[in-house]
């Protein structure tokens, strides 16, 4: 009978005699990580990723129920005596056209700022996530400081991927890039203390997006 140490030997050199172990897999580091989403329902993608992390959707097809719902949402959630904050022109034009009240200015900014509407320069389909920069009118201030952000964006915007976005914004400023980039997934949360759950820590405590239609100001 061999012994334990026969036997172990036996079994070392049984597997130097098989040869080799077989190479793992190699990963094809060129696939994507994700299945691609549908480039015709890229807005729909959006708006329930969007929903899931906790944002606020609607659609407008034209001006006219873009101003409907802009100001029924500021007659439901703008605290008395604070302002509603606007300071891109051509949103100003916009809103202007459709009858919402809005300060245009930055006055009293920092003691009346409830609420904040900007553009941005792409929505992610994957992730429900907005792409902003301060490189409009809006600045930096406009998505951060006050207590409710609210974008308006267009059907064009959207883009399945962040890798996309990226893509979007290099298109469009070249070498000169924005100072920074803003991936906003969701209003800001933290749940470090106890695992409680607490929003607005960071930012906005509410994230709204108004997606108007591309031809919006042209439709019937």
């Amino acid at each position: 009978m061999l012994s334990p140490r026969e036997q172990l030997l036996g079994r070392i050199r049984s597997a130097l005699a098989a040869g080799p172990a077989p190479a793992p897999p190699v990963p094809d580091w060129a696939a994507p990580v994700h299945p691609p989403l549908p480039a015709a329902d890229l807005a729909v993608v959006f708006a329930e990723n969007f929903r899931r992390i906790g944002g606020e959707f609607f659609y407008c097809e034209t001006s006219a129920q873009l101003g409907a719902a802009l100001r029924d949402w500021l007659a439901e959630r703008l605290p008395a005596g604070q302002q509603f904050y606007v300071w891109e022109p051509a949103m100003q034009t916009l809103l202007a056209s459709a009858k919402v009240p809005l300060q245009a200015t930055a006055a009293d900014f920092r003691t009346q700022a409830a609420v904040g509407l900007t553009s941005c320069e792409a929505l992610v389909a994957r992730t429900g996530s907005i792409v902003v920069a301060p490189a409009t009118a809006s600045g930096r201030r406009l998505s951060i400081y006050p207590d409710q952000h609210l974008v308006l964006a267009r059907p064009s915007q959207v883009v399945a991927e962040i890798g996309d976005a990226l893509r979007v914004v290099q298109a469009r400023y070249s070498d000169h890039l924005p100072s920074m980039l803003s991936l906003t997934t969701g209003p800001s949360r933290t749940a470090d203390i106890e695992k409680t759950l607490v929003l607005g820590a960071h930012g906005p405590r509410r994230l709204s997006l108004f997606l108007l239609e591309d031809d919006a100001e042209t439709a019937a």
